[in-house]
Formats: structure tokens, sequence, C-alpha cells
């Protein structure tokens, strides 16, 4: 009597056990599919990049559609030449030019002539930060040099 009380418990146990697993594995498995499509994925990228922009030029529904879509292509085909390890390094920056240029043109279809200037403004200004920070981080690289010799 006791031992088949005891074969009971192990067996409850041990069905617990397997379902416990087979949650945790299941639950793995989503979490993989919401990470491709997350954040850093593709579409999370797009959606971000997106949101800020609707959020600076107002854009309406169909507008936030479009330049999703325009965003969701150049990163896709940004993410194809970054994969491309055999491209020289001068290609690869014509390539990601070519790229922006590509996707400033596609906006100019979508937004309105103010939007688009708006937008135009904010990304000169992003590209002068960028370079300004690229100055500092230069002049503190020779800085450093200057002083080790």
């Amino acid at each position: 009597m006791l031992t088949m009380k005891i074969c009971s418990v192990y067996t409850i146990l041990l069905a617990i056990c397997l379902f416990a697993g087979m949650s945790m594995q299941a639950n793995a498995q989503t979490n993989d599919s919401i990470a491709n499509k997350g954040r850093w994925g593709v579409e999370g990228r797009a959606g971000k990049i997106t949101d800020k922009i609707s959020h600076r030029l107002n854009l309406n529904k169909v507008q936030y559609d479009k330049i999703y879509e325009i965003n969701e292509d150049i990163i896709r085909r940004r993410d194809a030449v970054r994969a491309d390890t055999g491209l020289p390094k001068k290609k690869h920056m014509q390539e990601m030019k070519a790229l922006d240029t590509e996707r400033s043109q596609r906006f100019k279809t979508v937004l309105t002539a103010a939007q688009y200037k708006r937008w135009n403004d904010w990304e000169m200004n992003k590209k002068e930060h960028l370079e300004e920070k690229m100055e500092k981080k230069r002049q503190k690289k020779e800085a450093k040099d200057s002083t080790q010799q």
C-alpha cells in the first residue's frame, strides 16, 4: 500500500516536471521569434525610425505606412551591404551613400515640401553632430599619441 502511494507521488511529480519542461521550451521558442521581429529586427528598426519621423513631421496614416515601407526596404538593403564582407571599404561607403540618396528621393515623393525640408534639416543636423563627435575623437587620439611619444 505504501509503495503504491510512493509510486503515485513520483508519477505525479514526473508529470509535473514534464509539463513544466514543455512549457519552458514553448516559451523559449516564442521569445526567439519575438526577438527576431522585435526591437533589433528589420521591422522593429523600421518602426522605430518611422515613429521618430512621424513624431517630428506629424505624418498622416498613409504617409506613415509609405515611410515605413521605404525604411524597411532601405534597412534590408543596408544590412545586405553590411553582410557583404568581401566588399572593399570604398565601395561599401558608396553603396551606403547611394541608399541614403535613394531614401531621400523616395521620401520626397511621400512628404509635403514643408515636411521634406524639416526632415532634410534634421538629417543635416544629425550629420553635423556626428562629424563634430568624430572630430573630437580624432583630436583626443592625436593628443594621446603625441603625449606617448
